[in-house]
């Protein structure tokens, strides 16, 4: 199933789309692995539609202070590109689909024709890319045709509205709608510039809209569902592994708790 698909099928059941983010390697990779099972299970079955997995990267540009500890804890531990593939692979054999999010420099060392195949071959659906432009992204454009693969770029609050058209253009299965200026990071209240960009956004583009930075309860996503295709959450449910590392525990009943609070928002819909 492609990325895109999970949002169609989501919105045929009248609810958003639910995208949980999770680091590859933090705990460790097999750590990190059945940490991304638990959130498409909750303790009901019932969690992420798509998991975004996240490749650790060593200078982030949006990451906030939650992800950055853990991905640092993960390039402490030599986490490689082929361990984000068997993270994909681990993930879609599980019955979910994934994507990836990852820096474009890592996709350039590793060969961009290459990272695309591999990636196919591991079943994802394609990848999110927070410092590509489309405008530079000849390559991956060939490669992700060539390779059927989904291409997720990002608009913001403070993209022009012709900025809007060529990135929403250039995107395939969904598009990612930052709602805040700023890091990622769990807030208590979702950000107010959100509705209007995913408003301007689909003035330009059938895509599904999926909205990230800042969600971290079932309130704020049935709120962002209110007005978007789907939400996408990270530090809420990294912030739960933290709690484990500074505990030494490994138990995933808390973070399991947090994809079900989430998963209860998203068929709410505000």
């Amino acid at each position: 199933m492609s990325s895109g698909e999970a949002f169609r099928l989501a919105r045929e059941e009248g609810r958003g789309c639910l995208v949980g983010y999770l680091p590859v390697g933090y705990p460790t990779v097999d750590g990190s692995i059945e940490a991304m099972k638990a959130i498409t299970e909750g303790t009901r079955g019932q969690g992420v539609d798509l998991v975004e997995i996240g490749a650790p990267y060593s200078d982030p540009m949006m990451d906030g202070p939650t992800i950055q500890h853990a991905a640092n804890r993960a390039l402490e531990r030599r986490v490689r590109t082929s361990d984000v593939m068997r993270a994909v692979e681990a993930v879609t054999n599980h019955g979910t689909p994934a994507v990836v999010m990852t820096y474009w420099n890592l996709v350039e060392a590793y060969g961009v024709e290459r990272y695309a195949r591999d990636l196919s071959s591991a079943g994802g659906s394609g990848l999110i890319t927070p410092d590509l432009t489309p405008d530079e992204a000849e390559e991956w454009m060939a490669a992700s045709d060539q390779y059927d693969l989904d291409r997720i770029f990002l608009i913001a609050p403070s993209s022009t509205d012709e900025r809007l058209a060529m990135t929403t253009d250039a995107c395939r299965g969904w598009v990612y709608a930052t709602s805040i200026m700023g890091v990622t990071g769990a807030r208590d209240e979702a950000s107010s510039q959100a509705p209007e960009l995913v408003r301007r956004a689909k003035q330009v583009s059938d895509l599904p809209m999926g909205v990230g930075l800042g969600v971290s309860n079932g309130d704020q996503a049935a709120q962002v569902c209110s007005y978007a295709d789907g939400v996408i959450v990270g530090s809420a449910l990294v912030n739960r592994l933290i709690d484990n590392e500074r505990t030494g525990g490994s138990d995933l009943t808390e973070l399991r708790r947090v994809a079900d609070d989430l998963a209860e928002g998203v068929r709410r819909r505000g």
